[in-house]
């Protein structure tokens, strides 16, 4: 089969598929690639690099969709200028697509997935199991953005992070909390160690606590639920008696902290409240919280995508903040999408009874066939 890599087209979008390292792992199965002209520029990646390794160059993204029998993408499919349509619906009858479908925010491009026959894989729902590990898209670009975001935090902040003794005088840590300890959490922690600040974090997962004093944070303590996280390892949408009780223990670390990072998520639902407008007036003048649940509504009453600055404090709504390494982003994710697509393609006919295959299969035929999915876009 043909398996096209298109360019990315949504706003600000960097990464790429598949660079080209990768691409034997597509052609040893004995398929063949096809790449959009410059669709590895923006990471970093040039056409003669997938020639090189491979591939065939096609000029435009009509010529790609019209010959590609498999599509690797980043994004999920929408409305492309170059086609005159939208992304999935340019995709050939009985095609398949992998990549991030994000149905909670992107609800009319998967449900035009169903007007044809195609079959559609979400990285988003790779199952959490050790045999999918190699898989797990998520967790890849949650490191990254774990990382980006204390670097971020860093730039925004009037202050340097470590400790430091100057003829000029002691200048003490900055101290940051982080609120999550997923791993985008633990990656933020590690990150805000190694510049030298002081540490703190919070999870209503008891399990994680080990994890976040492994890397030299303190673990903020509260009275833990004992089902704080699913099955599949996500955290789960708590009572808003629980919420409250989350919120009055952070309140009581704000004033003292001079960077958080906010990294809570529930899979399917809207990002829960973590910090109110009133606890955001707790925090002294110039500090700053930068949010990674801003795509999901936020952590905080105040995020929008993008820049607020209220009380003297700036909150920052990071959006995909992977795109912006593009370099080492493009090389997690195309690790995890060829291992992925080796799997499901290893031979000629789809093994559906293998539980990564089925539980990463959202459309299959035209058909919505995750009931998640289903309950998202109605």
């Amino acid at each position: 089969m043909k398996v096209g890599i298109p360019k990315e087209i949504a706003p600000n979008e960097t990464r790429v598929a598949v660079i080209p390292n990768m691409i034997s792992a597509i052609t040893n199965l004995k398929h063949e690639v096809i790449v959009e002209k410059n669709a590895g520029m923006a990471s970093g990646f040039s056409d003669e690099a997938y020639v090189k390794s491979g591939a065939k160059i096609v000029d435009s993204a009509k010529e790609l969709y019209a010959e590609a029998d498999i599509v690797l993408k980043v994004q999920s499919p929408m409305d492309h200028a170059g086609l005159g349509k939208h992304e999935s619906e340019a995709l050939k009858d009985g095609s398949f697509l992998i990549s991030f479908l994000s149905p909670t925010t992107n609800k009319d491009g998967v449900k035009k997935l169903t007007k044809g026959k195609v079959t559609a894989f979400d990285m988003g729902f790779v199952p959490r199991i050790t045999r999918a590990q190699s898989m797990d898209a998520l967790s890849s670009m949650a490191t990254v953005a774990g990382y980006k975001a204390v670097v971020m935090g860093a730039d925004y902040l009037g202050k340097m992070f470590p400790l430091m003794m100057t003829a000029a005088g002691t200048i003490t840590p900055s101290h940051v909390l982080i609120l999550g300890a997923g791993v985008a959490g633990l990656q933020a922690i590690a990150t805000a160690k190694r510049l030298g600040a002081k540490v703190e974090a919070f999870d209503p997962r008891l399990a994680v606590k080990e994890q976040i004093e492994s890397l030299g944070a303190k673990f903020v303590e509260m009275e833990m639920p004992e089902d704080a996280e699913t099955e599949g390892g996500y955290a789960k949408e708590m009572s808003a008696e629980f919420l409250k009780k989350e919120q009055e223990a952070i309140a009581k670390h704000l004033a003292k902290v001079d960077l958080v990072v906010t990294t809570a998520q529930v899979f399917g639902k809207a990002a829960p409240i973590l910090i109110t407008e009133e606890m955001i007036k707790m925090m002294h003048p110039g500090s700053v919280i930068i949010d990674l649940a801003a795509e999901q509504g936020g952590n905080t009453e105040l995020t929008k995508p993008g820049i607020v600055e209220k009380h003297g404090v700036k909150i920052v709504g990071a959006v995909n903040l992977p795109a912006t390494i593009p370099v080492h982003a493009s090389q997690m994710y195309s690790k995890n999408i060829t291992n992925l697509f080796q799997l499901i393609f290893k031979s000629e006919a789809i093994d559906w009874e293998d539980e990564i295959t089925k539980g990463a299969c959202v459309v299959r035929d035209g058909q919505i066939v995750n009931k998640l999915v289903a309950d998202i876009v109605g």
